[in-house]
């Protein structure tokens, strides 16, 4: 009758001993579960993170452009690669002397230009020899790379309407810009940014006037 005892205890010891093992594996399984959400919560962030940097960042914040020409030159050289900013043009204009990127046909075409604003919205622009007026008064300026030789539509006044800014290249002997009919004065709204910064060559990084 002991034996039966002891026999019965230890059967119900062993049935603990076995629930117990039972009852970690569980919490293995539970354990390793949330490691599993927890690493695909994380990829999908990364992913987003990837979409959101490749999609949405050059679209609408900053952007890499290369120069093409040598329309700028001395300030900016062919091939040169320039951060483009977009942000602050949502919230307030282009100022003069500010070097944008824009599109002369409308943003349906793909080429691109990069000029210098001399004029802005509202005002007559005119040159005159070499020297460029606005509203009937000299503008002081030294970017020209060498004089203007080639005064264009601007050798009479050019009249600004509200949305429109007067762009000069840099490098005025060879330049296409506001002073032609095939680039004109640029609309607002097809004004992409401002370069604010030279990434490449590297010898050249950093800003520019």
């Amino acid at each position: 009758m002991q034996n039966d005892f002891e026999s019965t205890q230890n059967t119900e010891e062993d049935n603990t001993k076995d629930g117990g093992k039972v009852s970690q594996n569980d919490a293995e399984e539970v354990s390793i579960g949330k490691k599993i959400r927890s690493g695909i919560i994380e990829l999908c962030i990364y992913v987003a993170i990837i979409v959101i940097c490749v999609a949405f960042v050059p679209k609408y914040v900053l952007q890499r452009t290369i120069v093409e020409g040598k329309s700028m030159m001395d300030t900016l050289k062919n091939g040169e690669n320039l951060l483009v900013e977009k942000v602050s043009y949502h919230f307030t204009d282009p100022d003069r002397f500010d070097v944008i990127v824009f599109y002369p046909h409308g943003r349906e075409s793909s080429d691109y230009y990069i000029k210098r604003v001399i004029g802005l919205p509202g005002e007559t622009i005119q040159i005159i020899g070499a020297d460029i007026y606005i509203n009937g008064e000299k503008l002081e300026e030294d970017f020209g790379k060498d004089p203007i030789m080639d005064a264009g539509m601007a050798d009479e006044p050019i009249k600004l309407g509200s949305d429109e800014f007067f762009v000069l290249g840099d490098n005025r002997t060879v330049s296409e810009d506001s002073r032609y009919e095939a680039v004109g004065p640029v609309k607002r709204e097809n004004i992409e940014g401002r370069a604010v910064l030279r990434i490449y060559p590297l010898s050249e990084f950093g800003t520019f006037e």
